[in-house]
């Protein structure tokens, strides 16, 4: 371990309640940092500075980036230009870059954590600028990083594969579950208040972005035969926002089966999973996939797209189908939803493989990250 060493974060991308789950990597994965000893130093765009209730404030220093993370062209600069000065001056031997991005240069150890290649796989889900940029800075950064970090064995195979990352520079890091949820919101307040009436309900938790898909749960809905529909509930970041999901439900006549709640408390949150009779998980492309890990845990039956990420984290505690078909959406949650036997032995095989996912062997596993990167920075081993 590495308790002397002092380890900057590169959090200029986070805007809290609005980055997904790379906000939920940095928000679990701090704390286990500074359990582990070492010092850290937050680097923290305007909105992410004013969230006094983030796990940063708590567990080292914190320096402004003067950017706004809502802004790709403020976060680009700030990340490139300002941070390298500032990490430099706070005395930073490790910069630890958490979300894809991370800057070209300054004399520290250089780590940052890739969670997908999405710009490279798909890159149609990208605004033509976005995609531009990411195609500029993310294999610069990954470049001039001492190791990467990859979520799962599909990113690293991706970084290897599409931008020619040797292997021995990689390292393999999956992300955890957070074993400590809130208290929940109680089912009865939660379907009154909420809608749900007493149907059993596939739940889908994901941010409202292109490759999650969730247009495709409403066409499953529609798609399935009008005397077993489950119901669908859609929580999230944005799912809300344009009404495009629910506009949808209204135009298959299937507002009756889709509830799109937007973003939801983390009691809430708790409750739903508590609730659910399955989750349903339809991207067409992750690099890790939390909702699945965060359901096995909790002993919710998943259904899940059959893609490499998702295959790789729920194993044999799910059962699968093809995202691009909302038939197949369909027949495995209703298959699921209709066989308590296949129910009962997801319920159990989820949480005996949710244990393989645990924010402490994570942090642990960064740490050793840290040691090879100041290994090779240095030309020496730290113990």
């Amino acid at each position: 371990m590495l308790p002397a060493v002092h380890v900057g974060l590169n959090l200029v991308y986070l805007v809290p309640d609005e980055t997904g789950g790379r906000e939920t990597y940095a928000r679990c994965l701090i704390p286990r940092l500074a359990a582990l000893g070492l010092r850290l130093t937050s680097f923290l765009n305007r909105e992410a500075a004013r969230d006094t209730s983030g796990p940063w404030h708590e567990a080292g220093e914190v320096v402004l980036v003067p950017a706004s993370g809502r802004s790709r062209a403020q976060w680009a600069a700030g990340e490139q230009l300002l941070l390298p000065r500032l990490a430099a001056n706070a005395g930073v031997e490790v910069l630890h870059s958490l979300a894809n991005f991370a800057p070209a240069w300054g004399p520290f150890a250089r780590v940052v954590t890739v969670h997908d290649l999405l710009y490279a796989r798909h890159p149609e889900f990208l605004s033509p600028l976005m995609r531009a940029g990411t195609r500029t800075l993310l294999p610069l950064g990954v470049r001039r990083s001492d190791r990467v970090v990859a979520v799962s064995a599909a990113s690293r195979d991706e970084l290897t594969r599409l931008l020619g990352v040797p292997d021995d520079r990689i390292d393999v890091v999956p992300n955890g579950v957070e074993l400590d949820p809130p208290q929940p919101t109680g089912e009865d307040e939660l379907r009154s208040r909420l809608g749900l009436d007493r149907r059993r309900f596939a739940l889908s938790v994901a941010t409202h972005l292109p490759h999650k898909n969730l247009s495709a749960l409403v066409d499953a809905a529609a798609a399935a035969s009008p005397d077993a529909r489950p119901l669908y509930v859609i929580a999230g970041s944005g799912t809300d926002e344009d009404g495009a999901l629910a506009e949808r439900a209204r135009a298959l006549g299937v507002e009756d089966h889709v509830r799109v709640l937007g973003r939801v408390s983390a009691a809430d949150l708790e409750g739903l999973y508590r609730a659910a009779a399955c989750l349903v998980v339809p991207s067409l492309y992750e690099g890790f996939g939390f909702p699945p890990v965060e359901a096995m845990a909790r002993g919710v039956p998943v259904a899940c797209a059959d893609i490499p990420a998702l295959r790789e984290v729920a194993a044999n505690a799910a059962v699968y189908f093809d995202p691009r078909w909302p038939e197949a959406i369909a027949r495995a949650v209703g298959t699921l939803l209709a066989d308590d036997d296949r129910r009962t032995r997801l319920s159990d095989a989820g949480p005996i493989r949710a244990q393989a996912f645990t924010w402490s062997a994570a942090a642990r596993a960064t740490v050793a990250s840290y040691e090879r990167a100041l290994d090779q920075r240095r030309g020496r081993a730290f113990r």
